[in-house]
């Protein structure tokens, strides 16, 4: 399923790194190994940040994107689940409306 992986980089380790030339090749290594879909760094309430498309085919595959971000900048990483317009049409939202309304 695809999940939207959003990242939030804390100040510190990410600036040592910055600092030390490392975190380039860091982030390279990252993103050949959980090879996602799309990849987008940008700024997330004031602080580095990325998003991420990626897919997991089970909840157990969770750690082996979130890990990396963790073990090597402290982030925070955050799942959602996407669905395509496809998707959305499989949903059944008529029926559920009519159950629910």
């Amino acid at each position: 399923m695809k999940m939207l992986l959003t990242v939030e980089f804390p100040l510190e380790p990410f600036n040592s790194l910055v600092r030390n030339g490392k975190v380039g090749e860091i982030i390279g290594r990252i993103l050949e190994s959980i090879k996602p879909e799309t990849a987008y760094f940008t700024e997330q309430d004031g602080k580095r940040g990325g998003i991420f498309v990626v897919d997991v085919k089970t909840p157990s595959e969770v750690p082996f994107f979130a890990e990396p971000f963790f073990l090597n900048f402290q982030a925070t990483c955050k799942f959602r689940i996407l669905m395509s317009p496809e998707d959305l049409q499989k949903a059944g939202l008529e029926e559920l409306g009519k159950k629910w309304a």
